[in-house]
């Protein structure tokens, strides 16, 4: 106790000094950032700064000092495009990259020695709402989250002019927005008032698809907050010019997480960790992050969110039908009519309506996606069936698939593996051949299985049309048979389950399909598996498209991605990496057998 006392005293005497880093994140970007090594050995935890928007982690360095937490590591980077990290200035190809480089962040981090359990982010306005977004997508195991003014939901004072910079992006491409906000609006402190003005490193303009994403990625990750469950701390200024409260406060009501504090900060402005009086809110975000260090609270279960869960929930009301005549069932029903009625033209509906809008067939169909029907109009109504939002996510999907199928072939290869691939659940296969035909080096076998008669035969002569040699097959085989799988011959190094998981409720099933591969492969062999976090046409899809099973109405119950994780680890793997589209509906993720 003396010697941790003699340490803060230090720290509070010597300010601690910064490294400056850089690493490569994702698409290549170079990313800079800070890094404090905590004070004595060894560090209890490590805290990651995330700024605001038009700013950067110099304008976070402040509160390592200030927060007196001598014993934890602390960093903080200027996301891309901000302060001295790579980038056109204010831009990013889209939300979800920004999202995707945290995660980057952190895998770089793990270098220090930190796992994900060592690790907790305190994040402002921009920075907040992409924190949350990471914790819900990915659904990493932190161990706390304290949000500082997340903008959910930015005052744009104009009239219309969230509407207005959508539809002039749509007419004229990517633009700029300069920020409005003078430095007085942000804090009462004339030092940080002061440093805004006379810091060259701030970036006023922002990308109007950053922009425009900001409004839907958050109106997303608040009405599906309960798919966090990691402890959470929100702090909201009280007299904040530059986003609502309105959404701060349903975000946290929201929240799953069985440790969560709310605290409004009276006359603070937006900059809530850069204000006059921060030294209110650093009182209550110190405690909360040593709490939560010292004694973490115990991972929710999420293994029976099929029995008793907000995703059930969701499901049963989808499968409940609609009285005829009441305004909704007449809606569904004209929809459900015209979806008829287009498929006399579109192949792609047609396809659907004779083999379900899930089955291989249409998927299959969707990744070609060409358009075809009868006659121009046919085409047109094809082409509409083709850009739905659901099927551009799935194309991204299969993208996905085979960006990691390659990676995994390559390091099972590296470490002197043959690559014996199996996936259970094929379709008529074409993601995975796809996959297989760019590799370096061939598999030395590729078991493609699936339930459906349909899809091995069509699957077959796919394989026949590429003169593909007898190491690639195809069987039929049911992907719940444990047994079955736990005998595959020979054992596969990478197995691959996509799009199978998500069309069934119970996670028994789940389970036992998961514990068959695990007993089929080797300590070190791999997993591809996807899942369908979210969705922003679940009501359509229950109440106007049918499935493959006899024409049934295609009801899904989603699984957040800590539900389908919890279930990867329950039967024996390590996840490694992930992969989510722009819009947050379709995630691929790869595990290891342990």
């Amino acid at each position: 106790m003396l010697q941790e006392q003699k340490i803060a005293a230090s720290a509070l005497a010597q300010p601690r000094v910064a490294q400056e880093r850089t690493f490569r994140t994702h698409d290549g970007t170079e990313i800079f950032y800070r890094y404090w090594p905590a004070v004595g050995q060894p560090a209890k935890g490590a805290v990651v700064l995330l700024h605001r928007g038009h700013e950067h982690g110099g304008r976070m360095a402040h509160l390592v000092d200030e927060l007196d937490m001598p014993g934890h590591a602390f960093y903080a980077w200027d996301a891309r495009g901000n302060g001295r990290s790579a980038g056109e200035r204010g831009y990013a190809p889209s939300f979800a990259a920004l999202v995707r480089d945290i995660d980057c962040f952190v895998r770089e981090i793990g270098r220090d020695g930190f796992g994900q359990r060592d690790i907790a982010l305190i994040a402002q306005s921009f920075g907040a709402v992409l924190a949350a977004a990471w914790v819900h997508d990915y659904a990493p195991d932190i161990r706390a989250l304290v949000l500082a003014s997340p903008a959910f939901s930015v005052k744009l004072y104009v009239p219309f002019a969230k509407q207005g910079i959508a539809l002039w992006q749509k007419i004229k491409g990517r633009f700029f927005v300069n920020s409005y906000v003078k430095a007085k609006f942000l804090t009462h402190d004339p030092e940080r008032i002061a440093s805004f003005e006379a810091d060259p490193l701030i970036t006023r303009p922002i990308a109007s698809n950053i922009l425009v994403e900001l409004y839907d990625h958050a109106a997303r990750i608040v009405a599906d907050a309960r798919a966090i469950t990691v402890p959470t701390q929100l702090l909201i200024s009280g007299s904040d010019w530059v986003v609502r409260h309105g959404p701060q406060h349903e975000f946290l009501v929201n929240l799953a997480s069985p440790a969560k504090e709310r605290h409004v900060l009276p006359g603070f402005f937006h900059d809530t960790l850069g204000e006059r009086d921060r030294r209110k809110a650093l009182d209550l975000i110190k405690p909360f992050l040593e709490r939560q260090f010292a004694t973490p609270e115990k991972p929710v279960d999420l293994t029976t969110a099929d029995r008793a869960g907000y995703t059930r929930d969701e499901t049963d009301r989808l499968a409940s039908p609609l009285a005829l005549l009441s305004p909704k069932g007449l809606y569904w029903a004209m929809s459900r009519a015209s979806i008829r009625m287009g498929a006399w033209l579109s192949s792609g509906m047609k396809t659907g309506i004779a083999t379900g809008f899930d089955s291989g067939s249409t998927l299959d169909y969707v990744y070609e996606n060409e358009a075809r029907g009868t006659g121009p109009l046919g085409r047109v109504i094809d082409r509409t069936f083709l850009d739905a939002i659901g099927w551009r996510g799935i194309r991204q999907r299969k993208l996905h698939l085979e960006e990691l199928i390659g990676s995994a072939a390559e390091t099972l290869k590296a470490a002197g593996r043959p690559v014996h691939v199996v996936d259970i659940a094929a379709g008529h296969g074409r993601y995975v051949l796809d996959a297989v035909a760019k590799c370096i080096v061939p598999p030395a076998s590729v078991r493609l299985q699936d339930f459906s008669e349909l899809n091995v035969s069509l699957g077959r002569k796919l394989i026949a049309e590429r003169h593909l040699p007898t190491s690639v097959s195809f069987h039929q085989a049911d992907a719940f048979d444990a047994q079955m799988l736990a005998g595959l011959e020979p054992a596969p190094d990478l197995a691959i389950v996509s799009g199978l998981y998500e069309l069934f409720a119970d996670n028994a099933m789940i389970a036992r399909s998961l514990s068959g591969l695990a007993k089929a492969m080797q300590a070190g062999g791999l997993l591809l598996y996807t899942n369908q976090p979210w969705h922003p046409q679940l009501e359509m899809i229950a109440r106007s498209l049918t499935s493959h099973r006899g024409g049934q109405a295609w009801v899904m119950r989603r699984r957040t991605q800590g539900e389908m994780d919890q279930l990867v680890a329950a039967a024996g793997f390590e996840k490694l990496d992930q992969r989510i589209d722009q819009w947050g509906i379709f995630t691929v993720s790869i595990a290891r057998r342990v």
